[in-house]
Order: structure tokens, then sequence, then C-alpha cells
């Protein structure tokens, strides 16, 4: 028994109201010509189920708010209902119809999805299984396998029956559409699924950790060292050249100072000395030389204050001399009598008196400030000279002290220092080298520590690739049945439904897909053509059979999307189609569901099966207008 997964029905919310679909029958074919929207019905179903990029026609994205599918999957029925709207369709509401609860709202988008993690749970997968390649140095832990990667097994669209079977084209996909199909078929399960996918990661380790390896021996090699025990004898050698220096120093330094006699200590005092001093008078220079630009700067705005004053008093006294004969407002003539302190304009005491501007408080106080500021610039300049003489003077006892101090040394402690410097040449280098042979140690200690990490994780995929090894086994008989199965069953439908161009017909038990010919399928046959469709019904319908004799967790749904796609209607295998379509829902009654869109069912065939009519009066979305055959453009004509 398949894993029950049924669509019991479809509706549509439109802008012009609701649009219902009931699938009650194990196979349900949705007829009608091209351009009625079959294909746009099929593509909202996977819209719905966010399994995917969807192929969504203009009459969906214009006219179509939400899609709702009630579906049954294991004992449990849900009510899946997602918008159209671009802000919303990142959400899926959920209600469960069993209980009426109303679940949490599911998201899905590029990122993680709750709603890929529901279905998936539904389904008894995890949401964390990886398609990991199995290439022997495979480095990469694979694509996480999600709901979409399942229903690439429940849905075969249009663009894809007469081309590829579930983009197996597509080498890069390979690993996940296989992963998929052991899933579904029990050759595997999730945890030999995640130790492959930990093989691979520990794959990429151990070329990390080898690599990493490689660098430092080529390293080590550069450094003209041989092992670990050639370094570590270098490096007794140069602790040893540095423990006699350090012994030659220590007995020159014995010898030396007393050489260095009190006059000579004196003189260096005095040197100290001096340069401090020198060092005090040098800053001060630099003060009084800020003190005297700070006066300079201060005095220049007190002048030009001064000048400012003395300006407005100017133009008072110039303008104090104008008699008005007229008003300057209302030009009103002003010959009138006014006392002499008055103004003839206003009538208001005249407060300009020719003498009173002359020795303002405000002069007044600008020239005690010019004073006071000649006097202190008089001063500081006075400084300035003093302690530039300081500077003068200490700089030649400096120099002449520097002089004496060389004199005594070179000679009476010249010939001891040289041998001192030998001696501390030769410690410095023997620590050198010392330094240089203590980080090639670690170079050393570095290695083993890789060798160790590198057999630990090669250890670890080892005992990794057993227990993958040990599983497989365990399912190796029963993956040998299955393909048995599904090879002979594949092989009698092909027959059955006498594809022209096919003579022989098999299985491949590695990648799991059809041999045409002796040949892989999509070399044996030329893409686009009927018998790629029809192989493709074949193909499917096989799986699904043998999926339902053996309880395996394969989906118990195939919807197919024109399964006579470029056959001649009156040909015998475009009959057959059909025959093995019903088939395969009457030999095990509600244990499978098929829903099948196509143009029109072969006139001289009938069957205990739903169809569903549509025209171009009557299209799929049905309460909008269609504009009429030749009018839009289908979905498989604009994929091409």
């Amino acid at each position: 028994m398949t894993l029950n997964f049924r669509i019991n029905e479809l509706s549509l919310y439109t802008t012009e109201g609701q649009v219902r679909y009931e699938f009650g029958s194990d196979l349900t074919v949705l007829e009608g010509p091209t351009g009625v929207g079959k294909t746009t019905l099929l593509e909202l179903i996977k819209y719905g189920f966010a399994a995917g990029e969807a192929r969504l026609a203009p009459v969906a994205t214009e006219s179509v708010h939400d899609v709702a599918i009630d579906v049954s999957i294991g004992k449990e029925q849900f009510l899946i209902v997602r918008s159209l709207d671009a802000k919303k369709s990142k959400n899926v509401r959920v209600t469960d119809l069993i209980t009426g609860e109303r679940l949490p709202d599911h998201s899905v988008g590029d990122g993680e999805s709750s709603f890929n993690s529901f279905l998936l749970e539904k389904l008894g997968f995890p949401d964390d299984v990886r398609a990991a390649a199995q290439r022997s140095r495979s480095s990469k832990p694979g694509s996480r396998v999600t709901f979409g990667d399942v229903f690439k097994f429940m849905y075969i669209p249009q663009y894809a029956i007469n081309r590829d079977i579930a983009d197996s084209r597509d080498s890069y996909y390979e690993p996940k559409r296989k992963a998929v199909f052991e899933l579904l078929f029990r050759f595997t399960d999730p945890e030999i699924l995640s130790m492959q996918s930990q093989v691979n990661i520990l794959n990429g380790k151990i070329d990390v950790a080898t690599g990493q390896l490689r660098t430092v021996l080529d390293f080590l090699r550069d450094s003209n060292t041989s092992d670990r025990e050639e370094v570590t004898a270098k490096l007794a050698t140069a602790a040893e050249e540095q423990e006699r220096a350090s012994e030659e120093l220590a007995a020159l330094r014995e010898e030396l100072d007393p050489v260095i006699d009190r006059q000579t200590q004196a003189y260096r005092d005095l040197l100290t000395d001096a340069e401090r001093t020198l060092s005090e008078a040098r800053a001060s220079v630099q003060d009084l030389v800020r003190e005297r630009e700070q006066i300079a700067t201060e005095r220049r705005r007190v002048l030009s204050d001064r000048a400012r004053l003395e300006r407005m008093r100017d133009a008072g006294a110039r303008l104090a001399s104008i008699e008005f004969s007229v008003c300057p407002r209302c030009m009103q003539s002003l010959n009138r009598q006014v006392a002499d302190d008055q103004c003839r304009l206003c009538l208001q005491p005249d407060p300009v008196s020719p003498d009173q501007a002359s020795d303002s408080y405000e002069l007044q106080q600008l020239q005690i400030q010019l004073e006071e500021m000649d006097a202190q610039r008089e001063v500081t300049e006075q400084q300035l000279a003093r302690v530039q003489r300081m500077v003068v003077e200490r700089e030649s006892l400096v120099e002449k002290l520097t002089a004496t101090l060389e004199e005594r040394t070179t000679q009476r402690v010249t010939p001891r220092l040289q041998a001192f410097s030998d001696a501390s040449d030769r410690r410095a280098t023997a620590r050198t080298q010392q330094e240089h042979l203590e980080a090639l140690l670690q170079q050393w200690d570095r290695v083993s520590d890789i060798e160790l990490e590198v057999k630990n994780l090669v250890s670890e995929q080892e005992r990794l690739k057993t227990n993958i090894a040990a599983r497989k086994a365990a399912l190796e008989s029963h993956k040998t049945i299955i393909l048995d199965d599904i090879e002979k069953e594949f092989k009698a439908t092909i027959k059955g439904l006498r594809i022209a161009s096919v003579e022989t017909s098999g299985f491949d038990r590695d990648n799991y897909l059809p041999l045409i010919n002796g040949k892989a399928f999509t070399k044996a046959m030329m893409s686009g053509g009927g018998s790629m469709t029809a192989m493709q019904i074949a193909y499917w319908t096989s799986l699904m059979t043998v999926a339902e004799k053996t309880g395996v967790p394969y989906p118990s749904i195939l919807i197919i999307d024109g399964p006579r796609l470029a056959l001649d209607p009156g040909s015998v295998t475009c009959k057959a189609i059909y025959q093995r379509l019903v088939r395969g829902v009457t030999e095990a009654p509600g244990a499978v569901q098929f829903i099948v869109a196509d143009n029109e069912i072969p006139n001289d065939y009938h069957g205990n099966f739903g169809r569903v009519g549509f025209d171009y009066a009557h299209p799929t979305v049905s309460t909008v207008r269609h504009p009429g055959q030749g009018n839009v453009d289908v979905i498989a004509s604009a994929d091409e």
C-alpha cells in the first residue's frame, strides 16, 4: 500500500466568485481543447503546495485571489489555502478538516519554509535530509530535500512529459533525484543520507588538513631540516653558544666597571644636567614666542576697535551740521522755531556735541589697553632675548661636555667595548637561531598534530562508510526485488503501448531511469516526440503500480498533463495509454489517484472514470470570460 496522498477538492477564489472542482474518482480526466486552462488548473495545484516555481497564466495572476486544496495525507485531512497576492503568498493557511482546528500559518519562501517541513513530516520524512553526491571525492554536504523534490514524482507537467523525467537531464540535480527515488522506495533512509553527507564533509576536512600538512612539510624542507631530532640537536647547540656568550659578557662587565672613574661620571652628570636645562630653555623660547604672537594679535584687534569708534564719531559730527528744511518722510516744510539744543526734525534733545566724542570713555579704555599691551610686549621681548642667550650657552656647554666624554671613552673604554659588542652579537645571534629553531620545532609539532587529525578524520570517515555499507546491504535484497518488479512492469507496459520506435526496453539499476533499445532514453528517443510521451506514461505508471503492491512510502497520486501529447489520436499507442491508466486504478480501487489533463479521450474508448469537460465558453476558471480560441498564449508555448 502506498502512502495515501489524495486531492479531494480544489477551489479557486476569483475576482468574480468561487470555482470548485471535486476529484471523487480514482481517475479524473480534465478534457478540453488547448487554451481552456487545464494546465493552469494543474499549475495552481503546484502553487498551492508551494512545490517549486509554478507556471501561472495571466488569468490566474490577474483574476485568482486564493487557491484552496482539500487534501488527504495518510490518515489526516487538511484544507490548504495560499494567496496569489505577492505580499500574502509567503504564508499558507492550514486547517485540520477532521478536528476543525485552524493550525498555525506556515511560511514559504527561498529560506527556511515551515510549510515544507509540515508536508515532509506528513509524508514521514524529516526536513533536514540532504542529497549528497556519492562521488569519491565530493566535499559538499548536498542540497536539502524539499517537498518540491518529492512533488516531481507526483506531477508530470506538460513541458516535461515529452522531454525529461524529473529533471534528469540536469546533472547537478541527479543526486537529489536519486535520493528522493531511494527514499520513496526505501532503498535508503534519512540516516544513511545523513551519514553520506557527513562522509562528503569529511572529504573536505581531509583535503584541507592534507593541504596544510603539505604546506608545512614544504616549509620544513626549505629550512634544510630533515626531521625533529635534527632540529632538537641544533637547538641544544645554539643554547650552549648563548650560554658561553653570556658568561663572556659578565666577565667583560667586571673588567669595564673600574675603568669608568669618578671624573668621567661627574662629566656625565654635568652633561645630563646641561641637556635638561637646554631642553627647558628651548621650551621657554617656544612659550615666549607664542605669548608675543598673542599680544600682537590682541593689539591689532584693539587698534581695529579704536579706528571703528573714530569713524563713528566723525560720521556723527558730519551729519550734525545738516539742517533739514522738509521732512524726509512726508516732505512737509520744517520752517519752525526750535531751541538750540533740540533736533529740528524730531524736537528731541540733540545729543551731538562737537567735542563730546573726542574723549569718549570707549576711546580712553582702548588707549589704556594699547599702552598696557606695549609695555607687556616690551617685557616679553626682553625675556625672549635672555632665554635665547641661555639656549646658545647651554648648547655650547653640551657640545663641550660631549666632546670631553667621547675623548675619555675612546682612550679608556673603547677597546673593551668592542669585545663587549662582539660577545653581545654572538649572544643575539645564538638567541635568534634558537627562536628560529623553536619555530621549526613548533612546525614539526604541528606536523604531528595534523597527521593525527587526518588519521582521525579518515578513521571517522571509514567508520561512516562501513555503517553506510552495512545499512545498504540490509536493504539490498529489498532493492533488488523492487527494481526487478519495476523493470518487469515497465517492460510489460512498454510492450502493451506498442510504441513504434521501441524494440527493447529495460531499467537502469544505477540511475533509476528507462533504457530504450539498450540506451538511455534521452539518447534513444527524440525529445518532443510522441514516443517520449508514451514512454513517460509507461515509466510513471509502472512506478505507481509497483509502489502500491510493495507498501513503500510512495505518494498515491499521479498528476499527468498531456499524456497523448504529440501522439496521433488515431494510433494504437494513443488508445493504449488510457487502457493503462484505467488499469492502474482498477487493479486496486481507492488505492491510487490519477488526475489527467488531455485535449480529448479516444472516441472508441470508454472507462469507469470521472470526466470534466471544458471549452472556450466554459474554461477552467469559469468565472472569468475566456477571450476565445487563438487569443491567449498557452503556458506550453510561452515556455518554448
